[in-house]
């Protein structure tokens, strides 16, 4: 028990290691999207993803001699794979191409709040209020970031639902995966959801094989890197830390990616955010810290219950008096013997 407890502070320090490193490379896929969405559709581009994802997890899945998921893990793998690693991709390239910036992130940052809703009904993880007021003020800030983004325009209608829909199959894409990972490692719910999912885009097999001949160079390097990086490597670490943590908390650390997009976008694309911008990013933050805050994990009131072993130990004194007798023939067989 003291080990479990000792160990628990540990994993926690691994899980928010771990989703850092997925946010921070989820917020470059943003720049990556933007350049390679420029050479490559909707569906191409996710199938093209996604198939350099498979590729990089399944080297990793043959090196390590990972084998397939228990029975008990799949109909995770199934939804988690068909929602978010196949529609939501589809549906954020496309709904990209179909609104500004601004209005796609404000849409598709709905989904860490769906998230922790489903979370908190459907998985049991409750409602923490630490955790619905960090996931308000990361919100305000997303909607900060969102307006001071917008080019004020025309969004579509068909743009607004795909990112809607997008943001919902991330939400539900989260919660279906969860389960499964009481039955299978990070690296094998990620690996075969990914496989499910590319399996998904292959009617996109067609646009992509017409596209790859006359894209640039920059554009189809952009896509191996969003399939070996934010998809395989950032994927794998989402579920390795969603299976140290809730849900909830998890979907609240995404709301770190807008502030990270501002920042990358401003450092690679010369894209110098105005005042509002580095506002709405720096609510974002605050709220990432207020939910993921909170009380630590203390040790239990254990040396109220030490004394008990001592009080277990006291009968073993009770040999002491039939020592005595002994101890007293031996004194008399010396007493004859000197005699």
């Amino acid at each position: 028990m003291d080990q479990l407890k000792a160990a628990s502070p540990r994993a926690e320090r691994l899980a928010i290691a771990a989703a850092t490193v997925t946010v921070v490379l989820w917020a470059s896929a943003f720049v990556s999207i933007r350049s390679a969405g420029q050479d490559y559709s909707p569906g191409a581009l996710a199938l093209g993803r996604l198939l350099s994802g498979s590729i990089a997890l399944g080297a990793i899945c043959l090196v390590r001699r990972e084998g397939w998921p228990s029975r008990a893990a799949w109909p995770g793998i199934l939804a988690s794979g068909l929602l978010w690693f196949g529609l939501y991709m589809v549906a954020l390239n496309w709904g990209e191409q179909q609104v500004d910036a601004g209005t796609a992130a404000l849409l598709v940052n709905v989904g860490p709040i769906l998230i922790a809703l489903l979370g908190g009904w459907l998985l049991k993880e409750g409602f923490p209020p630490r955790l619905l007021a960090g996931m308000a003020v990361s919100f305000a800030g997303a909607a900060v970031v969102g307006v001071s983004m917008s080019d004020g325009g025309r969004s579509s209608l068909l743009g607004v639902g795909l990112c809607l829909l997008a943001a919902v199959t991330y939400a539900a894409g989260v919660v279906s995966q969860k389960p499964a990972l009481r039955h299978g490692s990070a690296l094998q719910v990620t690996a075969f959801g990914c496989a499910v999912g590319t399996i998904a885009c292959l009617p996109f097999s067609g646009q992509l094989i017409s596209e790859v001949p006359d894209a640039s160079l920059t554009a189809t390097l952009n896509v191996i890197y969003l399939g070996v990086f934010p998809t395989a490597l950032a994927f794998t670490t989402w579920a390795y830390a969603l299976a140290r943590t809730s849900a909830g908390k998890m979907g609240a650390t995404t709301y770190a990616a807008p502030a990270l997009v501002v920042l990358m976008s401003w450092l690679f694309l010369g894209e110098v955010p105005g005042w509002l911008t580095l506002l709405g990013g720096l609510l974002c933050l605050a709220g990432v810290a207020v939910s993921r805050g909170g009380k630590k994990p203390t040790a239990a009131p254990s040396p109220a219950v030490e004394p008990e072993p001592a009080a277990e130990h006291e009968p073993a004194m009770e040999p002491e008096p039939s020592a005595g007798p002994a101890l007293g023939h031996a004194q008399g067989s010396m007493t004859r013997a000197t005699k």
